[in-house]
């Protein structure tokens, strides 16, 4: 399993959304994307880190930026998710964990599904990566930093 690395191109992938809908990320070409992982919807850090997402949603959508988060969860599990917490970004299921191998998301320990951000640039290259299993805040920090140096870039 191979790790996606800053320089990296990002793998592109279709998944369902907590709408049904079927999303690719070539479909946000031509704009910063922000893909993180986390481990399971409703969870203390798994929420902690998407209200921080969901805080800084109008800045990185005034960046230009899209947020999009992965869990191997159910589409129905997000949408409930999504619903309780009302984030106003995409929620994809990745069931197989097909997406998170392809990125090479770590485990922690070895068992549970790791979280890991990654910022790609408008070209789909990978400018950052932040990996923090208990930092849930920093992965909004450092994902709205690099979407700003982005801009200014």
């Amino acid at each position: 399993m191979a790790t996606i690395q800053v320089g990296d191109k990002a793998p592109d992938f279709t998944l369902k959304s907590q709408t049904g809908e079927t999303v690719s990320l070539k479909d946000f070409a031509g704009k910063p994307v922000i893909v993180y992982f986390y481990p399971k919807d409703d969870t203390p850090g798994c929420t902690a880190e998407a209200c921080a997402f969901r805080d800084s949603y109008q800045v990185f959508q005034e960046a230009g930026a899209t947020v999009i988060g992965i869990s191997s969860d159910s589409t129905d599990a997000h949408q409930k998710f999504s619903s309780k917490y009302q984030l106003p970004f995409l929620l994809l299921s990745d069931q197989g964990n097909r997406v998170r191998k392809a990125f090479g998301v770590p485990a922690t320990l070895g068992l549970l599904p790791g979280r890991v951000t990654y910022v790609i640039d408008q070209a789909g290259v990978v400018r950052h990566v932040f990996n923090s299993q208990f930092n849930f805040k920093g992965h909004v920090e450092e994902a709205l930093r690099v979407v700003k140096e982005l801009q200014t870039a």
